[in-house]
């Protein structure tokens, strides 16, 4: 099971960058008060390390990709990119299959993003059977994923950075 404590994520500080990176975030409306504490979370790590950001909202989880890929392009002038994105979404099961199908649409195109883009689409995506799930990874005992996305979002601006 993943749980925070198999992670060395907070524990290291290396790679958190400086202050001129800046990070779109990419959310749904669906699961609002789910993705609303991811949100928080991001822009609590952001804040702290004093990252620009912006946040943008799509209706759906399926939409994400479309919103990081239209932003990417709508934003291709020098000084005017983002060096990140983060994608925040909650999938919670129903009871059909469009679980299925709506997670493994957003995990592909958020893969497809970080194989074609230039910078990385960072997945912080819940998908998750319960409510209650989800809400143990907005602030309970698997951490707070928003956060992590936000400090993964941090270490991969700083590793591209590292390969000039």
């Amino acid at each position: 099971m993943a749980e925070i404590t198999n992670s060395n994520l907070y524990q290291s500080a290396a790679g958190i960058l400086p202050e001129d990176a800046c990070v779109v975030i990419v959310r749904t409306e669906w699961n609002a008060a789910i993705v609303d504490k991811l949100e928080d979370g991001c822009r609590r790590i952001l804040e702290e390390n004093k990252v620009d950001f912006r946040v943008i909202t799509v209706p759906g989880a399926f939409e994400v990709p479309f919103g990081i890929s239209g932003y990417w392009n709508a934003h291709l002038q020098p000084g005017n990119l983002p060096d990140a994105f983060i994608a925040l979404a909650c999938v919670i099961r129903g009871d059909t299959p469009h679980f299925d199908y709506v997670c493994k649409g957003i995990t592909d195109g958020i893969v497809q993003l970080n194989l074609t883009l230039p910078v990385p689409s960072v997945f912080g995506v819940l998908t998750v059977d319960t409510n209650e799930q989800a809400l143990e990874r907005v602030g309970g005992i698997h951490g707070h994923k928003g956060e992590e996305a936000a400090i993964t979002a941090l270490k991969m601006i700083s590793l591209k950075r590292s390969f000039k």
